[in-house]
């Protein structure tokens, strides 16, 4: 089954995205998840999301694809939303049917990782003393070189 990708700049429901996983396919005996929400802190108001149109979506396609290659998922889902969001609105949703555990929890833990580095997304956060554009942070890098740097695993 294709991947289910969606960008969009209205909130979505995580448990009816979850629950799709849930009892979908028949030999898969495992589903996992990560929902990532803008987060509090240091005067922020809000997040705001900018993509490169169809060349997002296309990154998202090829990493969820090699998920479902490489763990013999049954599904696998990215949502990703854009635009302005408030602090505790959802901006991610990662999730994976699998046969079993290992597979659905690694091939999240993979699309996630991977996305936060090879999906043109541009982050903006909106202060109480302004506004500043987010740079990667080195912590996500080397979440993504763990994935990318194993010889098996190249997502052309």
């Amino acid at each position: 089954m294709p991947p289910l990708i969606r960008i969009q700049t209205e909130a979505f429901d995580s448990g009816d995205l979850l629950n799709s996983l849930a009892g979908a396919e028949a030999e898969c005996g495992a589903v996992a998840s990560f929902l990532g929400q803008v987060r509090g802190g240091k005067d922020l108001v809000a997040l705001e999301l900018e993509h490169y149109p169809g060349v997002t979506e296309q990154a998202l396609a090829r990493i969820a694809s090699h998920a479902i290659r490489r763990w013999s998922l049954g599904q696998a889902i990215i949502i990703h939303r854009v635009g302005r969001m408030e602090i505790g609105a959802p901006i991610v949703f990662v999730g994976a049917s699998a046969p079993h555990r290992r597979a659905a929890l690694d091939a999240v833990s993979y699309m996630i990782d991977v996305l936060k580095t090879q999906a043109p997304f541009w982050k903006k956060e909106h202060l109480t003393t302004g506004s500043r554009w987010v740079e990667t942070r080195a912590d996500d890098d080397a979440a993504a070189a763990k994935w990318l740097n194993e010889k098996q695993d190249e997502i052309a």
